[in-house]
């Protein structure tokens, strides 16, 4: 009982200070893996260093950040449950003690016994968004977690200063608002909404691709940053951005060529 104490105390006073607990393989061992033990831990393995190249792992963090943070402020917030990370340059001993070869990935240790295969959390079904790891989290543990995000203003300002801009182009131009009915300008204006829209980018906010695969014969996911493959897969999905792009330039010469064909220009300007 002592040691169980010594070890809930130390937790909550790292908790206190940090959302989400940073362990080494020392800290790992002892007091997730270690018994006794009653309370659940959940850790998030990880590889955040820049020359790790895990563009996903900084974006699961962000979400990892924001569920934990929920619990930790909640008024609901008890010594049943802790939210800790293992990065693979503080802590490669862990990932071989655990045969783990992919990042990030999420695990559940119970609070009594070994983890079971629910206990891994299916980030490529799931995806890593704070409302879907705090379901996991709530199915594991029966701890509910309300997420909380903070406020996003990159929205209202856009907004903002959309509005600012054509209202200050309405003020100038009080006397002579003839530009509103430029059909080229509308036409443009419309070839670049729809070019954002079908472009690579936007298809992988609303898709939400993996960045890393399953292999089908084995089901072991490929790892991030162990092998090459992982880059390739990356920037796979960015060269859908580039093709989408060249799609745009060409309608563009399009539109082009048939304003020329149609206009009162002289044949210099036309040509």
């Amino acid at each position: 009982q002592m040691v169980l104490s010594e070890k809930v105390n130390q937790l909550m006073e790292w908790a206190s200070k940090r959302s989400v607990i940073r362990m080494n393989g020392d800290k790992f061992r002892r007091l997730v893996k270690a018994p006794p033990r009653n309370y659940s831990v959940i850790v998030m393995f990880t590889a955040l260093q820049p020359h790790r190249q895990c563009v996903v792992c900084k974006q699961a963090d962000e979400e990892y950040q924001i569920l934990a943070n929920s619990w930790r402020y909640s008024s609901a917030f008890t010594n049943k449950i802790f939210f800790a990370m293992v990065d693979f340059d503080e802590g490669s001993d862990v990932f071989q003690m655990l045969n783990m070869n992919s990042a990030p990935t999420f695990i559940n240790f119970p609070a009594k016994g070994k983890p079971k295969r629910g206990d891994t959390y299916e980030l490529q079904v799931r995806g890593f968004a704070a409302e879907q790891l705090a379901r996991w989290v709530a199915d594991r543990t029966d701890v509910n977690i309300r997420v909380i995000r903070p406020p996003n203003y990159a929205g209202p300002l856009m907004l903002g200063l959309l509005l600012a801009v054509i209202g200050g182009l309405v003020y100038l131009r009080g006397s002579n608002l003839d530009f509103l009915y430029n059909k080229t300008g509308w036409a443009f204006a419309a070839l670049c909404f729809v070019l954002a829209m079908t472009s690579g980018q936007m298809w992988n906010h609303i898709r939400g691709p993996p960045y890393a695969h399953k292999n089908p014969h084995t089901g072991q996911v490929v790892s991030l940053f162990f092998v090459l493959f992982s880059a390739l897969l990356l920037y796979f999905y960015r060269i859908r951005l580039i093709l989408k792009e060249a799609n745009g330039g060409v309608t563009l010469g399009m539109v082009l060529l048939h304003e020329a064909a149609t206009s009162d220009m002289d044949v210099g300007k036309r040509k």
